[in-house]
């Protein structure tokens, strides 16, 4: 039996309603989808379930894969803000670059940023992974409450301001912490765990100096001789 042939939907003869009411239909059947002339569009793929696949062939714009509950997605070039955000499950990656808060919000499954992130990538994490091959913007990783941020490139300022329990692991340069972030070693099962992600999303392995982000916990409970820490934040 040959390959399943893929159905194209045309994102310039649909308008963004129509075009995620038929790829949750399609996905839902586990067919394989290519969606043609994104043309950076703003809510393309909002709420799609597992198990199908969907290939956008070129840039997307704002919330793409936003409230995943399954659904497997390719983006072949850039996203704009919010991609990924709230999803629950599935897998979603972007052979570019995004715009800021990737990931906003995640409660599961794996996103894949082949390129750089824009600001506050992981922000409000609440579990899943996100993986980027290159640098992430300012205030990265702000207010994660569980959840891995991996980062193959350098974090810009700000990266994990008011962490609860996420963890961020950087292999490049660390440019500045944010309020209540600490930097520590992993340790090395946690080194082989976040090896073997980079591995299984296609990144060639080599040797990298890992630090991990966490909270420093002072502003977990309120200690009024932190009070200055506090009216930072």
């Amino acid at each position: 039996m040959g390959a399943m042939r893929a159905t194209v939907l045309d994102a310039d003869q649909l308008s963004p309603r129509e075009l995620n009411q038929q790829l949750r239909e399609l996905l839902a059947a586990e067919a394989e989808v290519v969606v043609e002339n994104p043309r950076s569009r703003h809510n393309l793929g909002v709420a799609l379930p597992g198990p199908g696949h969907v290939t956008f062939k070129g840039s997307v714009g704002y919330y793409c894969g936003g409230l995943n509950s399954g659904g497997s997605v390719e983006i072949t070039r850039n996203a704009g803000w919010g991609i990924g955000e709230s999803m629950a499950r599935g897998f979603i990656r972007v052979r570019g670059s995004v715009g800021q808060s990737v990931g906003a919000s995640l409660m599961g499954g794996t996103i894949v940023v082949e390129g750089d992130a824009g600001p506050r990538a992981g922000v409000a994490q609440k579990g899943g992974v996100v993986l980027v091959g290159g640098d992430i913007g300012f205030l990265s990783g702000f207010m994660a409450q569980r959840g891995k941020l991996i980062v193959l490139g350098n974090a810009a300022d700000g990266v994990g301001d008011s962490l609860y329990e996420g963890n961020i692991y950087v292999a490049g340069r660390i440019l500045g912490l944010g309020i209540d972030a600490v930097v520590v070693q992993p340790e090395a099962a946690e080194i082989d765990e976040i090896e073997a992600i980079i591995a299984e999303a296609g990144f060639p392995s080599r040797l990298r100096e890992w630090k991990k982000v966490v909270a420093g916990r002072k502003l977990w409970y309120f200690d009024k001789r932190e009070a200055q820490t506090w009216l930072k934040v």
